[in-house]
């Protein structure tokens, strides 16, 4: 076609000639066409009688076969050829492509068929020399060559791996003897292992207990016949066992069924209709075959009842699948489900049954969630739930940018954050302190966005100020138990700075520009609360509007540095690991404050020579949060002087992020007080160390109470912000105080160091003096109760008694409605029983006297003589009469005791199981608000009753004391009292059997790691009592024992958080002399409590030849090391 096809003509005369001209260069001279065509009949004729011979016969001969093995070798090398010419073609310009006539692959040259014919000839050569197959029988003339050589290869042999079975030859051995071997020494055993293997197990018969056979009993179809010979039919007598006849079935023809929209024509029974509506049987029907199943086969098997439970989830489920709680529970169902012998569980005789079967069960249990999660996408306890299954499941970066992830999706929900913060401080691997600081960090300071409203997407959630608080107190015991104790004590100074003695000005601001005010202040270097001169954020904040202030340098005249001028090694003859210990632990109990410049020695930041002791507000400005409720400051205030050691009337949170505060042994060690077991009850045991007491595990106490430095610290913060708080919270503290001393006095009397209890004495008396004269305090019975106890303690008797007299003259006229009243009278009747002689003194006991006082009321003269029978009569009237409408753990203790000295002790037993009857009606009965109080009420009265029970064991029998205990611990597991006397009470019995249970019973429920503590530390008690017995049979059974309580304990969620656990699981291994497992268990540890510096500690004790390991452990998690090892070598020179 032409360029321009209107002019065509016109050029085609005039192009015609120029044409032939410029194609001229394509034409072949020497090309004949018929000698092509020649040669191309010459081939056909040869190729032509060979296939008409083919067609004819219809069978392939070996020639034809021959040819198609060349047919196919010639296609392949002409396909390799086209691709080649094609590639070549597609590199040539267009216009020769439409110019040339044909397809190129079309075209046979005369050369290629001279050459294919050569090649032919060849391979047609090559093959007769190989042969062919065909069989023997065939050949009609014999061969020099009777085989072939076949070198096609087989394709089933690369498609299966392995040869055909029928070109394995097989044989059977004869005999078992070996030719050229002596049978007697040199005997080989031709045994098949397979075929033995199996005649042995078919020889086997299986056991009752076996799964197999657990399986078949449990099956549904399986009855089992039971009852005594004699009873039913004689089956002799008969052909067959009777068959009862069916029952009719529900919707049969009998009942017609009443058409409905899913049911028009009335065809369908009743459970086809119910599945059409997309609901399941409905109970009754499931009680009544349940029913009729048990009756029939007498008994329902488990695996039917697991089934039916099955069915009842899916049912529930399928109907309401909003219902988180049962999602949750049927999560949980899995384990149940697959732990017995059932269809639902792996089969036996596999030998990773136990490691498939977990996670067969995961990953059911995480495609339950998934499936949950569809129904209830915004769930926040489904997914925990999801993610707490990962751990097992994903790696950790997955697991990491999952939670992520969600605590970005829900910024305001206080509790994944707490979750989110146990989660990242448990990571060895990721682990910094300084990291885990800094999402601490962003963690209050997005809650503080929410609550204040800055953060508009996401609302804040009720309680979200609590949980602030709870997390603020996390992390400043993150910070303790992992030595920063200068950050700790630094966070705690300024939030109290930042709460009580902010300015009026920035009150109105949000939570950010408040922190950017305080900012200043931190770093004006002003002495902070619990310092020297401190005067508050709000002082500072004033004068620096009027112009500033200077601070007037006053002269130090305390020597605070004689602790340093002594040497710091005891002795040199130690190993150096030990006096790292030493040095380690003395450094944690003194400097634990941070170091602040002092001006009027000149002093400046560069002075520090330790960096870690000072503190920057980069570490403390992101934790600021603001508390605008009063009851949370004071809260804050008791958590600060809670964390130096007092002892303050608060309950950590329950939970895993309580349990990881447990690190006190003496929360277990310290024996109940043989001399005061009536009054000495009470004392604080938290089995949380306060700041100062970090070191190995069981080392004894440097000192009671903190050091000099935190003694007055402790006290300029009391005195600062006394004025700041209201009367009440002032007789709290007041209160706290005096009982932070007694517990002092306490621990001196326990010591037995005269000299030590002289001292202590008398500066706790001055104390509590001093407290006294406060004018708010001057007729408060609780401080007068607490010092007239002091008094008692250090031996005073008289003086004591005549507190107590003071006391008792000053509120008796109250009445028996007043709690601080009772409380007084019963303490100083449980002294007077003690230091007595009890019930024998009649009516001449002091006690008597003072409780009949407390009956009748009016004016209180001290005891004098004999108490009138008059007055006990009408003393137990009115104990009735109050007692019905007042069941407060004073009262009720007074009536006690009074019921004790006047009947016995069951009538005291009875006052106390009255009580406690009508406070448990009460906790039925109301609501909510005072739930709380009324379970401090019962756990007072059982630690009463308890304690009353031990006090008169020789009196009563001692089951008596049993149930009491294992009632009260029914009810509240974490209380440690009533564990000691449960304990002691259990050793005196050889009947391990009945505790065992009993505690077995707690730990499966328990909440805290409190029970399972207890349970372990009941077995080490009985484990050492049997030393002479240990050193003989050191595999005893109760050694085990105690080991699969600690690995139980450990596998829970709260007792793999629990630093006290693993301590005490890594020191009963090393003990026992298993040093390596001890070692492992360690390792083990670091996975779930990296940041506890006491574990390393620990392991320094234990295995003392990889100190420096565990140094470099130290210092690459960033924990608070005091003293490096190279200034050990120093001070060994020095």
């Amino acid at each position: 076609m032409a360029l321009f096809p209107a002019f065509s003509s016109v050029s085609a005369t005039s192009s015609a000639s120029e044409k032939a001209k410029e194609l001229d260069w394509l034409s072949n001279r020497s090309f004949c066409s018929d000698d092509a065509l020649t040669i191309h009949q010459h081939v056909q004729d040869r190729i032509l009688p060979e296939r008409q011979e083919d067609s004819e016969t219809g069978v392939p001969t070996l020639k034809k076969l021959k040819e198609d093995e060349e047919n196919d070798y010639s296609h392949k090398k002409r396909r390799k050829k086209e691709k080649k010419k094609k590639h070549k073609k597609h590199k040539t310009k267009h216009g020769e492509h439409a110019e040339g006539s044909g397809s190129e692959s079309d075209t046979v040259y005369p050369s290629d068929l001279v050459k294919q014919e050569a090649d032919t000839a060849s391979r047609e050569e090559k093959v007769s020399t190989q042969g062919s197959f065909i069989w023997l029988d065939d050949l009609t003339a014999p061969t020099d060559r009777p085989f072939c050589i076949d070198k096609k290869a087989d394709s089933a042999n690369w498609e299966y791996k392995s040869l055909y079975r029928g070109d394995i030859p097989r044989y059977k051995r004869k005999g078992n003897s070996s030719l050229g071997l002596d049978p007697a020494t040199q005997a080989v055993t031709w045994t098949d292992t397979k075929t033995s293997e199996k005649k042995r197990g078919d020889r086997t018969s299986e056991r009752y207990f076996s799964r197999s056979c657990q399986q078949l009993l449990n099956t549904v179809d399986l009855s089992v016949v039971t009852g005594s010979r004699g009873s039913g039919p004689n089956l002799t007598a008969v052909r067959f066992i009777p068959v009862p006849q069916c029952l009719e079935e529900e919707g049969s023809a009998d009942t017609p069924q009443v058409p409905s929209a899913v049911n028009p024509l009335g065809v369908y029974d009743s459970s086809t209709s119910l599945w059409l509506q997309g609901k399941g049987r409905q109970e009754p029907g499931l009680q009544k075959e349940e029913g009729s199943a048990v009756t029939s086969r007498g008994g329902s098997s488990s695996t039917a009842l697991m089934a039916a439970r099955v069915e009842d989830f899916n049912r529930r489920l399928r109907e309401n699948p909003s219902d988180i709680p049962t999602w949750l529970e049927f999560v949980h169902f899995q384990d149940e489900l697959t732990a017995g012998p059932s269809p639902f569980s792996g089969s036996e005789g596999d030998v990773d049954r136990c490691k498939k079967s977990l996670k067969m069960t995961l990953e059911k249990k995480m495609a339950i969630l998934e499936r949950a999660l569809e129904s209830n996408p915004g769930s926040v306890e489904l997914k925990l739930a999801r993610l707490d299954l990962g751990r097992e499941l994903w790696d950790p970066a997955a697991l990491l940018r999952e939670w992520r992830q969600l605590v970005f999706l829900h910024p305001n929900n206080a509790e994944l954050w707490r979750a989110y913060l146990l989660f990242i401080q448990g990571q060895f691997s990721t682990l910094t302190v300084s990291k885990v600081n800094g999402v601490y960090g962003k963690c209050l300071s997005t809650l503080a966005s929410v609550q204040d409203g800055a953060l508009v997407s996401h609302p804040a959630l009720p309680g979200t100020e609590e949980a602030m608080l709870v997390i603020f107190l996390q992390q400043c015991h993150f910070l303790r138990q992992a030595g920063h104790s200068e950050k700790a004590i630094a966070l705690f100074q300024a939030m109290l700075d930042f709460t009580f003695f902010k300015p009026d000005s920035v009150k109105e601001m949000h939570t950010k520009q408040q922190v950017e005010f305080f900012e200043p202040f931190w770093d004006s270097g002003e002495p902070r609360i619990g310092e020297k001169g401190a005067r508050g954020w709000k002082a500072w904040m004033h004068q620096q509007e009027r112009g500033g202030w200077v601070i007037p340098s006053e002269p130090d005249d305390d020597d605070d540095d004689d602790q340093d001028d002594g040497s710091e090694v005891k002795d040199k003859t130690w190993p150096k690991w030990r006096i790292w210990l030493d040095v380690e632990a003395s450094r944690e109990a003194n400097h634990w404050l941070p170091w602040r410049p002092d001006k009027t020695k000149g002093q400046s930041e560069e002075d520090c020579e330790d960096p870690d002791q000072q503190v920057l507000f980069d570490d403390v400005g992101p934790s600021m949060i603001l508390l605008s409720k009063p009851e949370l400051r004071f809260q804050l205030l008791c958590s600060f002087l809670r964390f130096l050691g007092l002892p303050c009337d608060m309950d950590y949170p329950c939970g895993p992020s309580w349990s990881i505060l447990l690190d006190n042994l003496a929360l277990l060690v310290e024996e109940l007080d043989a001399d005061r077991p009536l009054s000495c009850s009470d004392l604080w045991q938290a089995g949380v160390s306060p700041v100062g007491h970090m070191t190995t595990l069981g080392a004894p106490r440097r000192m009671v109470g903190l050091c000099k430095q935190g003694e007055e610290f402790m006290q300029n913060v009391l005195h600062q912000l006394w004025p700041l708080l209201s009367a009440s919270e002032r007789s709290k503290l007041s209160l706290y105080w005096i009982q932070y001393e007694k517990i002092k006095v306490m621990r001196c009397v326990r010591s037995r160091n005269k000299r030590h209890m002289r001292s202590q004495g008398k500066r706790s008396k001055k104390v509590a003096k001093r407290l006294l004269k406060e004018a708010e305090n001057r007729n408060d019975l609780a401080l007068w109760r607490e010092f007239g106890h002091l008094e008692w303690l250090l031996g005073n008797l008289e003086e004591a008694r005549k507190v107590l007299d003071t006391a008792l003259s000053l509120g008796l006229s109250r009445g028996l409605q007043d709690r601080a009243l009772c409380d007084l009278c019963l303490l100083y009747a449980q002294l007077e029983v003690e230091q007595g002689v009890g019930p024998t003194a009649g009516t001449a006991s002091p006690t008597l006297h003072i409780l009949t006082r407390l009956a009748e009321g009016g004016t209180y003269s001290p005891f004098s003589g004999q108490v009138s029978p008059v007055s006990i009569l009408k003393a137990r009237r009115t104990f009735e009469q109050a007692q019905e409408t007042n069941c407060r753990p004073g009262l009720v203790g007074c009536f006690a005791l009074f019921q004790y000295l006047t009947v016995g002790v069951e009538a005291a037993d009875k006052v106390y199981q009255q009580a406690m009857e009508r406070l448990e009606e009460r906790h039925t009965d109301h609501q909510e608000e005072i739930l709380g109080e009324v379970n401090s009420e019962l756990e007072a009265l059982s630690v009463a009753r308890a304690s009353l029970l031990r006090h008169v064991a020789s009196a009563c029998p001692l089951s008596r004391l049993r149930d009491a205990l294992t009632s009260a611990l029914s009810h509240f597991p974490n209380n440690s009292h009533l564990w000691k006397l449960y304990l002691s009470a259990e050793n005196r019995y050889h009947n391990a059997g009945r505790a065992r249970r009993f505690l077995h019973t707690l730990t499966c429920r328990a909440t805290s790691a409190i029970p399972r503590l207890f349970a372990i530390n009941g077995g080490d008690v009985v484990h050492d009592r049997y030393g002479d017995v240990r050193a003989t049979l050191p595999e005893t059974g109760l050694k085990h024992r105690i080991r699969a309580l600690f690995e139980s304990a450990v596998a829970t969620e709260h007792g793999s958080r629990c630093p006290l656990l693993w301590r005490m699981y890594i020191h009963f291994l090393v003990l026992e002399g298993n040093v390596d497992r001890g070692r492992g268990i360690f390792y083990r540890a670091l996975q779930n409590i990296p940041w506890v510096k006491g574990l390393y500690m620990d392991a320094v004790l234990l295995f003392p030849d990889h100190v420096q390991e565990f140094l470099d452990l130290m210092q690459e998690k960033e924990l608070r090391l005091r003293l490096p090892m190279e200034e050990v070598d120093i001070l060994l020179e020095d």
